[in-house]
């Protein structure tokens, strides 16, 4: 058992990786959708550049640190099977059948936009873009507090940072209506 620590820092490491994946694939899909509407040759020159920088991203960094994290964790449940007997947990493993499904629709719009194929938004994909942030604070508080008891003061949160997000939103959508270069 003396390696369980390692196990969880590795864990631990890929997790935060594939999060940041997570977190910065939907910019790139933002300016690659704003790219698409530019006039040639800005839009060929853009476009070429972002496909291949979410490639890089998406295949070197979010998809190894994904299957990584899974694994470790997997290990860790294999060291600590009396975790699955826990409430937290439960909420747990919900919230990262969630994220899994969140990384294969990303997945599906990354696919989209390497063909050239704008089916969404850049607002669409700035909202999108803060499903990875819902995640990860509900899991780390779940994680942190082990406690799922408390989980309707969780979904209150959830809910105030949702609200906080989408005004936050609205407020930088306004300024950069009144200034596009913002």
């Amino acid at each position: 058992m003396d390696y369980y620590n390692y196990i969880k820092a590795l864990h631990l490491i890929f997790v935060i990786t594939w999060f940041a994946g997570l977190f910065y694939i939907p910019r790139l899909f933002v300016y690659q959708i704003e790219a698409f509407h530019k006039p040639s040759p800005e839009k060929e020159i853009l476009g070429k550049q972002l496909k291949l920088m979410a490639k890089r991203l998406w295949n070197i960094i979010t998809w190894p640190s994904a299957i990584l994290a899974t694994v470790f964790a997997i290990w860790l449940l294999v060291l600590m099977p009396s975790w699955l007997h826990q409430g937290w947990m439960h909420v747990k493993l919900a919230f990262v059948i969630l994220l899994i499904f969140y990384h294969l629709k990303t997945h599906q719009y990354y696919k989209q936009l390497q063909k050239d194929e704008v089916k969404k938004t850049s607002n669409f994909m700035r909202l999108w873009n803060e499903g990875a942030t819902f995640i990860l604070f509900s899991v780390v508080f779940l994680v942190i507090l082990k406690n799922s008891i408390n989980w309707i003061f969780g979904v209150v949160g959830i809910v105030v940072l949702g609200v906080l997000l989408m005004l936050g939103f609205k407020l930088y959508k306004n300024i950069r209506n009144r200034n596009p270069d913002a």
